[in-house]
C-alpha cells in the first residue's frame, strides 16, 4: 500500500487554501507549515512566459531518510499504510530528521519539543474512508488521495489519464523516491524544480 497525494498543476492556482486547511485541521502553531506553495517562474521570454505553482508537504518516500536516521524510532513508515509518521511520544528533539529530510517538510513544535509533518491528516484517513483536510479544501480539485497500488483510487484514476512525460516527482540525492507526484504536461510548463 502506497498512500500519498498526486497534484494536477494544471489546476494549482496557488491560493493556498491547502497550507490554511492544514494548519487549521493540525492546530499548528504562529510560522509552523506541514505544507508550503511554491512559485515556479516566471521563466521564458515575451510573449513565451511559463508559471505554474508547486505544493510541497512530506512527499511519502519509499525509501525515507528521515526514518533511518531516527535515533529512538519516533520517525517511521506505517506497514499498513505506507505513511511516513512521527511518534511525538518517541521523539527527542535532536532534528536529525529535519536534516535528514531533502524537501524541508518538517517542522519543529517549539512548544512540545518535537518534530511534526504532514500526516496526510492520518486521523481522518487511517481507516481508508477520509480525506486529508488539503484536498478537501483546495478550491480548484488540484489534489488528489490514494493508494497508488489501488488503480481505483482518486490518486491512481488521476494518474491513469496522463502519459509517464506528464508525471514528475521531487528528486534528491540520497533515493528516498518519492510516492507523491506532480502532473505537469510539458505543452502546459517545463518541469522545474525549487525544492
Amino acid at each position: 500500500m502506497r498512500r500519498c497525494l498526486v497534484v494536477n498543476l494544471d489546476r494549482c492556482t496557488g491560493c493556498d487554501s491547502c497550507v490554511a486547511a492544514c494548519k487549521f485541521e493540525n492546530h499548528l502553531g504562529l510560522g509552523q507549515y506541514w505544507n508550503r506553495v511554491l512559485p515556479v517562474g516566471p521563466s521564458g521570454t515575451h510573449p513565451d512566459i511559463e508559471m505554474y505553482w508547486l505544493p510541497v508537504q512530506c512527499q511519502q518516500c519509499e525509501n525515507p531518510s528521515c526514518v533511518h536516521v531516527c535515533p529512538t524510532g519516533a520517525s517511521y513508515k506505517d506497514p499498513d499504510t505506507g505513511v511516513v509518521l512521527v511518534d511525538k511520544s518517541k521523539c527527542i528533539g535532536c532534528k536529525y530528521c529535519m536534516m535528514a529530510c531533502p524537501y524541508g517538510v518538517r517542522s519543529f513544535n517549539e512548544q512540545e519539543k518535537v518534530v511534526e509533518k504532514c500526516t496526510l491528516c492520518s486521523h481522518r484517513t487511517a481507516d481508508g474512508s477520509g480525506l486529508p483536510k488539503c484536498v478537501i479544501c483546495c478550491a480548484t480539485g488540484a489534489r488528489f488521495y490514494g493508494d497508488l497500488d489501488d488503480p481505483n483510487s482518486d490518486a491512481a484514476k488521476e494518474l491513469a489519464k496522463y502519459g509517464e512525460e506528464s508525471i514528475h516527482r521531487l528528486t534528491d540525492s540520497a533515493e528516498t523516491h518519492p510516492a507523491t507526484a506532480y502532473i505537469l504536461p510539458a505543452e502546459i510548463a517545463a518541469w522545474k524544480e525549487l525544492v
